[in-house]
């Protein structure tokens, strides 16, 4: 691991694979890091240079400064990649990555040659809601601020109390069913995934960026919309498992409607929120004939 310190006194993290002259940035999602592209960085095409950075609040980065909204992450991504002095790269942003990925492209236009967005949150951001007495969501009460996030018992007490007590098998009970649902990582590259969760410490912050992160030209419930995605021109490609649990349908057309014709959606089949463990063979082949 390879770190950067930036302006702003937050320090990133980052991997970096040599290859030719084609340069991608891989932005990862929540509960994970760039450890979590491991197997996409072995097998990619040595033509492609590529770095992997763990989010502000992930991995090995710093977090002193709490992130209160999406674009944190991408002005911390314009950091980085000024640090190193990209100056045109392509994007692939999973799940949360993806939502930076785009909030990065409308904030910092001509820097980005193409983007990938796997399994990623809506253009209109990810719906967080209450909880109702029983433990069910509460799909007439939308969350509205990081205090109600930071106080909901179904999902942010939930998954933070495993995080505190260093539940290894309450996170891997979770991610077998939302995420790992069909295939899993081998044993040992497993338990590196887990030690590599539980270095998270921005859960709540995430969860309220996500759900206040908005920039199409409608209110999503939460903010009102930006109107930033009709400004996107570069060619996107949006990938999304046909049985992911996490990202829904719903909100993958979302990102289609608001992204216009310059996006090509492209579903996995047989693959969850994961298609790195459900099918790599078939992720690398979009990415690699999309990206050239």
């Amino acid at each position: 691991m390879q770190k950067i310190l930036l302006d702003n006194g937050e320090t990133i993290s980052y991997r970096e694979r040599y290859g030719g002259d084609q340069v991608i940035v891989l932005v990862h999602g929540n509960m994970t890091s760039s450890k979590h592209w491991d197997v996409l960085i072995e097998q990619l095409d040595s033509k492609y240079k590529i770095y992997a950075l763990d989010l502000r609040g992930y991995g090995e980065s710093s977090y002193h400064n709490r992130v209160q909204g999406i674009s944190d992450f991408s002005n911390d991504l314009r950091g980085f990649v000024d640090a190193l002095g990209l100056e045109t790269f392509h994007l692939v942003g999973w799940s949360t990555g993806g939502a930076v990925c785009m909030q990065f492209v409308t904030d910092h236009p001509n820097r980005c040659e193409k983007m990938v967005l796997l399994a990623s949150a809506s253009t209109r951001g990810y719906p967080f809601y209450g909880t109702n007495a029983d433990g069910t969501p509460d799909l007439q009460t939308r969350l509205q601020t990081i205090e109600q996030v930071e106080e909901d018992s179904g999902k942010t007490k939930a998954i933070q109390s495993l995080y505190d007590s260093k539940n290894r098998e309450g996170l891997k009970a979770v991610w077998n069913a939302l995420i790992y649902t069909h295939n899993q990582p081998e044993e040992d590259q497993y338990e590196k995934y887990v030690t590599d969760m539980l270095t998270q410490r921005n859960l709540a912050d995430v969860y309220y960026s996500l759900n206040s992160f908005n920039i199409s030209g409608t209110h999503n419930g939460v903010t009102k919309g930006t109107n930033q995605a009709k400004d996107i021109s570069i060619p996107v490609l949006i990938l999304r498992g046909d049985r992911d649990y996490v990202v829904s349908e719903q909100m993958t057309q979302e990102i289609v409607e608001d992204l216009g014709d310059n996006a090509t959606y492209l579903p996995l089949l047989n693959s969850g929120h994961s298609p790195l463990i459900d099918d790599l063979p078939q992720l690398i082949k979009h990415i690699e004939e999309f990206l050239g």
